[in-house]
């Protein structure tokens, strides 16, 4: 399973980005997909969440500001993010609970992120 986001890019503060991820590949059933993020320094944290059922978690960061959303027919997830702080800047990586055949147990699967920069 490949998983390819996009739409990251250098964005002032208050201004909005959507990114998007892709899934590709030998995939039976996707069940969560979701959105981390890791700033220099730090580790990786919880963006938001979102299950084939269409039930979703956000971090208390994201609550109110960024919006997760799916398409199952695409096997496509995305981040609506608005009202963009300085700190939000970091690479958001896409993930992907998968299984990739009927017999196959579901295994996480990390795109390789794309950079989200705010500036004041």
């Amino acid at each position: 399973v490949q998983l390819q986001a996009s739409g990251g890019g250098l964005v002032q503060a208050g201004g909005s980005l959507r990114l998007s991820c892709a899934a590709s590949g030998r995939i039976f059933s996707i069940n969560v997909m979701g959105w981390y993020r890791q700033a220099p320094g730090k580790q990786r944290e919880l963006v938001a969440t979102i299950n084939s059922g269409g039930s979703t978690n956000y971090a208390d960061s994201a609550k109110g500001r960024f919006t997760i959303s799916r398409d199952n027919a695409k096997n496509t997830v995305y981040l609506q993010m608005n009202s963009l702080e300085p700190e939000d800047t970091a690479v958001y990586y896409c993930n992907a609970v998968a299984k990739r055949y009927i017999a196959s147990l579901y295994e996480d699967y990390w795109g390789k992120g794309t950079q989200v920069t705010v500036s004041s």
